[in-house]
């Protein structure tokens, strides 16, 4: 499926007129429960300090959750129930490990587990946890993350999808084809697979959207960069050719370098690999890709397809509407990758495609993992420069910037720069994105606006889109004074008109007053710390999910040396500081 209308993009620079309140918050400090020395600071209190246009009020719907990321709404407008998916370990630290919280994986109250709450229209928390994990096997998988939930026909029910994985990122290699996608029952408080075996290693399966007897959902790269550091290697979706260039994880001795599309410390340079070929097991399964969006037919889930693919973790997904002027087509919002691992590289930007299939079924290619957005990898803009979790970094915490060691430094400026292609050559034409946004700013949800929405700034047709922010794995994608890009809403205007070129435009619309993630304000704290979702419910108000504190090895003075004990990272989850923010436009 194409465009109906030549593209043109438009960066708004400016921002629309913007009020806040100077009410300030009172500021709490929580601790990780398995390292409580490591803290973070939550007060959502009435969202005050969180910055929207004229013509809209935000406000805290629910507060005190356990790292949502997914929502679903049953109802009308009058009368509806919402759905918080609470997703449970997803980020790797010793302190993050759901083994060691009370009983352990099958505690029923154990915060680092996956499970569902359901509040009724005004907030209240009228049912949950429900599917927490159990021996039994009848829940969620208990290491996590499960990241998205949505009922197969809107906000009209039917069955209540969701993805979980057994991702265990703090045990390597212990998450290969952990991924699901799995059906709730609400009756009886099951859960059961409905496709199972999917990829599993950087990144799970992720989030869902329903269309025309299909559901999609976000498959993403199992690397951070097309090269295994010990994950489960990526499965091509297409018949591909390795390129001759083999990638460094050890100087050792003994040296171990390895291969794109191939299992950790394999070189298996100039290889040809069939679509859908998983090194893992060595088995071929059609339709069952990584770096893609995939889909099954909802009547027939052995059915599997891919519907675009050359993403690196094309993690949030929404179809427009029928009469917008995108006719249908599936927005993909991708993060790009981090400084980090056998391929490290720096600056790649977050980008926004459509994915389609062409009229034989073959999905559109978007170039990745030598493509970041519109340009090659190659180029010098991506060139790392050296960071604590580059393969080859040894750790030196005396030696900032990059807090390598000057030897293990120049290591990684003569062996990853400039970087080198995976692929021998593109297995497809590439089809460029629609428009990129800045690195490190992780595109997490998109949805587009109801028309009681619309106002000044939103045009006919708008999306709203969430920016999670950084982890910390790069240097700030801003100087200041100019705040960095994330831990925010964003707006996209799509021009109506149909005699004229298909413009998009992008402007800011939600964002702290401090510009950066709330839990780091000691004075201006309510406000977003990581929005990993945002869905339109049925009181046509914006509902964005957010995932709460998460302390990481950057942003802030330190570098690396942030964390209180250095063992515990590199990314610590507070149970408890998960936030649903409500944003609805006024009368």
């Amino acid at each position: 499926m194409q465009l109906r209308r030549p593209l043109t993009l438009t960066a708004v620079l400016g921002v629309a007129p913007l009020v806040m309140s100077p009410i300030a918050a009172q500021a709490a400090t929580v601790s990780n429960p398995l390292c409580p020395t490591e803290t973070a600071i939550y007060a959502p209190g009435h969202a005050q300090d969180i910055v929207v246009p004229p013509g809209f009020q935000v406000s805290v719907f629910a507060k005190g959750l356990n790292m949502p990321t997914g929502i679903a709404f049953h109802g009308n407008k009058n009368n509806f129930k919402v759905y918080v998916l609470e997703s449970g370990h997803g980020v790797p630290s010793r302190c993050n490990d759901q083994t060691k919280i009370g009983s352990g994986n099958f505690d029923p109250t154990n915060p680092l587990t996956p499970d569902v709450l359901v509040f009724d229209k005004f907030g209240n928390k009228i049912a949950g946890p429900l599917f927490k994990p159990t021996a039994s096997g009848g829940g969620f998988q208990p290491a996590g993350p499960a990241v998205d939930i949505g009922f197969e026909r809107g906000f009209a029910g039917g069955r209540l999808f969701a993805t979980d994985s057994n991702q265990s990122t703090d045990t390597p290699g212990g998450n290969i084809n952990s991924s699901r996608v799995v059906i709730l029952n609400l009756a009886t408080g099951t859960v059961s697979p409905f496709i199972s075996n999917l990829p599993t290693g950087d990144h799970p399966s992720e989030q869902l959207a329903f269309k025309d007897g299909w559901i999609y959902w976000s498959q993403g790269s199992t690397t951070n960069n097309g090269v295994s550091d010990g994950e489960q290697p990526d499965i091509p979706c297409q018949p591909i050719t390795l390129s001759k260039n083999l990638f460094i994880s050890s100087l050792g001795p003994p040296v171990v370098e390895g291969s794109g599309y191939s299992p950790f410390g394999v070189p298996n340079a100039g290889a040809t690999i069939p679509a859908f070929f998983n090194g893992s097991n060595n088995q071929i399964r059609t339709g069952v890709c990584d770096g893609a969006t995939l889909r099954a037919r909802l009547n027939n889930p052995n059915v599997i397809q891919a519907y675009g693919w050359g993403h690196r973790n094309g993690y949030a997904i929404r179809f427009a509407p029928d009469d917008h002027p995108l006719a249908g087509q599936l927005l993909v919002g991708e993060d790009g990758p981090d400084e980090r691992g056998a391929r490290p590289s720096n600056g790649a930007p977050e980008v926004l495609s459509l994915d389609y299939q062409d009229p034989s079924g073959t999905p559109v290619y978007h170039g990745w993992p030598d493509r970041f957005g519109f340009l090659a990898s190659s180029q010098a803009v991506f060139n790392p420069t050296g960071g604590p979790s580059d393969a080859l970094c040894v750790f030196d915490p005396t030696n900032g910037p990059s807090f390598c060691t000057p030897a293990s430094l120049a290591n990684i400026l003569k062996f990853d720069v400039p970087i080198a292609d995976v692929l021998a050559f593109p297995p497809a034409p590439i089809v460029a994105p629609v428009a990129l946004e800045a690195a490190d700013s992780s595109f997490t949800g998109i949805d587009f606006a109801p028309n009681s929405f619309v106002r000044d700034p939103l045009q006919p047709g708008a999306a709203l889109y969430s920016l999670e922010g950084d982890f910390g794995f790069s240097p700030p994608n801003a100087t200041a004074p100019a705040p960095e890009v994330g831990h925010e809403v964003k707006l996209i205007n799509f021009n109506q008109d149909s005699n004229l070129p298909l413009q998009i435009s992008f402007q800011n619309f939600a964002r702290n007053n401090t510009g950066d993630q709330a839990f780091i304000s000691t004075t201006n704290p309510a406000g977003f710390d990581r929005p990993t979702n945002l869905r339109f419910g049925p009181d046509e108000c914006a509902y964005v999910v957010d995932y709460g504190a998460v302390r990481d090895p950057g942003g802030g003075p330190g570098g690396p040396t942030r964390f209180v004990d250095p063992l515990d990272g590199p990314l610590v989850q507070f149970p408890g500081t998960g936030t649903i923010f409500k944003i609805c436009a006024t009368q």
